[in-house]
């Protein structure tokens, strides 16, 4: 992922409500979101090239979704941070066990930004700085930066998330857990915006301005790089619910979509 906001126990119905998009290059050999192979109780999109995925959820209800840090000038060698995604949806130890362990060797590990969450708790982990939390309920949000930066995309993709959570939370108490289909048409309209902010709102993460602002908005095209996936993930108190995939080709061409009820 390189963008998203999550809504942590901030719901009646989902614990956890999350939405984001994955910016990559396109060529990168990439499988669309589905149960693992060998390992079917993990479901996410996954990369080919080294193995990992980007987010996706485990028994349980477990998640977890890396992003990068946006740093030119920062390492970029180390062991793949699709892994750390990977690892723990594989395993049982509760997040914030898990987080403790990782946060040992982050240095290793090109920079990054995880959230990991089980039944219990939200940890986040980055390494560029070292940094770790455990979060509390609310909307929180993800780019290639700080946790909770307050980049224009984040802002407008957390805003988003906020107003739906607020109206779904409403119909959900007014109506029967069997009668409710979630609406995400506001979702995945939110992680199509193209909006691009004033030059004088765009962070500064040493990649010169023209880069910042291609960058800018939450659903990026490109020929090369992009938005390759945009994801929607449900889960309640009981560790069931949805995550749905849309996926994108050069230029934001739809490409394929996938839905998977756990």
């Amino acid at each position: 992922m390189c963008l998203l906001a999550l809504g942590w126990m901030h719901h009646p119905r989902w614990r956890v409500v999350m939405t984001g998009n994955r910016d990559e290059f396109h060529a990168r050999p990439t499988a669309a979101l589905a149960p693992w192979q060998d390992e079917t109780s993990v479901i996410g999109g996954r990369d080919l090239r080294s193995g990992g995925g980007w987010a996706g959820v485990g028994a349980g209800g477990r998640m977890a979704v890396v992003t990068n840090v946006r740093d030119p000038l920062a390492a970029q060698t180390g062991p793949s941070r699709g892994a750390l995604v990977a690892d723990f949806l594989r395993g049982r130890d509760p997040a914030a066990v898990h987080i403790d362990r990782l946060a040992t060797v982050a240095g290793a590990y090109a920079p990054f930004n995880l959230l990991l969450a089980d039944g219990h708790s939200l940890e986040f982990l980055g390494n560029h700085p070292a940094e770790r939390q455990s979060l509390g309920p609310g909307v929180h949000g993800m780019s290639n930066g700080a946790l909770d930066a307050p980049w224009p995309k984040t802002r407008r993709l957390m805003a988003a998330l906020e107003a739906w959570l607020q109206e779904d939370g409403v119909r959900s108490l007014s109506q029967s857990e069997r009668d409710l289909t979630p609406d995400l048409a506001p979702l995945w309209e939110a992680l199509a915006d193209e909006h691009r902010p004033a030059d004088s709102d765009l962070p500064d993460t040493g990649i010169g301005m023209e880069r910042e602002r291609w960058l800018s908005p939450a659903f990026i095209r490109g020929d090369d790089y992009g938005t390759r996936a945009s994801t929607v993930l449900l889960i309640d108190a009981n560790g069931h619910g949805e995550i749905h995939e849309r996926r994108f080709g050069p230029q934001g061409v739809p490409s394929g979509q996938s839905h998977v009820i756990f």
